[in-house]
């Protein structure tokens, strides 16, 4: 089944510091191709292995830069670095959503530069420089292998919402989860 159910927030696996991938194997790379199957079906621009269940520090991205030139990939055991985040009011420009708190968006200031290093599936090390919504984008799926949801990163009165969204869903707790392609949810 190669489109996997996306768990929703309160779920153990997506609290929780993901692990390293160690092996570069047939069954990683059946996993990656999972990934950006579901993610394309969800539709979103990233997707981390939590998010479907996985505790591996993985994820894949598509997001294209300003002229339409394509930036698919894989990020397998990353690090971050980012620049210091601007103090300031959110605005509608920060509005993040996310395939694990569906329906949803709220505002979160990110730094506005990442530089993301990790290895592909051949096990190859390689480094973008990410700003504006891809180096958020960047901060996003990390922040998952790290057991950070963004809705965790919210200040008042968002994440009073927030709470409010999950106790009339029934979420925070584990055993939610929802199918693209065939739950009608807009992520």
């Amino acid at each position: 089944m190669p489109v996997r159910p996306i768990l929703i927030y309160g779920d153990d696996v997506l609290h929780d510091h993901a692990t390293e991938v160690r092996d570069f194997d047939q069954k990683l790379r059946d996993l990656v191709r999972d990934m950006f199957e579901t993610m394309d079906a969800a539709p979103g621009v990233g997707l981390a292995a939590p998010q479907i269940g996985v505790g591996l520090r993985v994820f894949v991205y598509d997001y294209p830069d300003d002229e339409g030139n394509e930036r698919r990939g894989v990020a397998i055991n990353p690090s971050l670095f980012i620049t210091p985040t601007e103090v300031r009011e959110t605005t509608s420009a920060d509005d993040e959503g996310c395939l694990s708190f569906p329906g949803e968006r709220y505002p979160l200031v990110r730094s506005e530069t990442a530089i993301l290093r990790a290895v592909d599936l051949e096990g190859a090390p390689f480094e973008l420089v990410c700003d504006g919504w891809f180096a958020r984008i960047m901060q996003h799926e990390f922040d998952h292998l790290n057991g950070i949801l963004y809705v965790d990163r919210l200040d008042d009165p968002f994440m009073k919402d927030a709470e409010k969204v999950m106790r009339k869903s029934g979420w925070g707790k584990p055993g939610n989860s929802w199918m693209p392609g065939e739950d009608d949810i807009d992520a």
